[in-house]
């Protein structure tokens, strides 16, 4: 009997971030042509812009998304878990988050140390959320605590990937 195990209880999202949830959202993110799946490599300079993102579901029901990287500023040490990259909220199903609101812009991935594992939590809202406050730091964010805060419940769609400081070019 083969015994799937999930990438995002063997990445650590699930217990470092997000509680153990049942995904019902289909969520597809592309970095340029590349397209993230759970733990795949994307380099920071293929980073710098915020991602496509397609979500599914009905144009009636709301989303918020949240990025954030949980390590850092060292997978070793996260002593500023977590950074938060990136806030959307109020978007439609069906779209992405172009056609909702920003509360914090996207800053991409910046690893200074290590590999960082950079994370996309989707929650379905019960209600547009009307005014959302920006966090007042991007460092020692809480994605349970916002999602509590909002009333969003768990997850209904999560996708993380790794990335890592790239080597400065050598120029002669």
């Amino acid at each position: 009997m083969a015994v799937s195990v999930d990438p995002l209880v063997v990445g650590r999202v699930i217990g470092d971030v997000v509680d153990m949830f049942v995904p019902s959202v289909n969520m597809s993110v592309y970095y340029g042509a590349k397209h993230v799946t759970n733990g795949c490599d994307i380099k920071p300079s293929m980073a710098i812009n915020p991602p496509k993102i397609t979500i599914t579901g009905h144009s009636d029901e709301l989303y918020a998304l949240v990025m954030i990287d949980p390590d850092a500023p060292s997978p070793s040490e996260p002593s500023m878990r977590e950074w938060v990259h990136w806030i959307a909220v109020d978007i439609p199903g069906g779209t992405n988050p172009t056609k909702g609101k920003e509360i914090l812009p996207y800053v991409g991935p910046r690893p200074p140390v290590g590999i960082h594992r950079f994370i996309m939590v989707l929650f379905q809202q019960k209600a547009p959320l009307g005014v959302v406050e920006q966090p007042a730091s991007r460092a020692n964010f809480n994605t349970r605590l916002f999602a509590r805060h909002l009333d969003l419940g768990l997850p209904v769609a999560t996708i993380y990937f790794n990335s890592q400081k790239e080597p400065a070019s050598r120029r002669r």
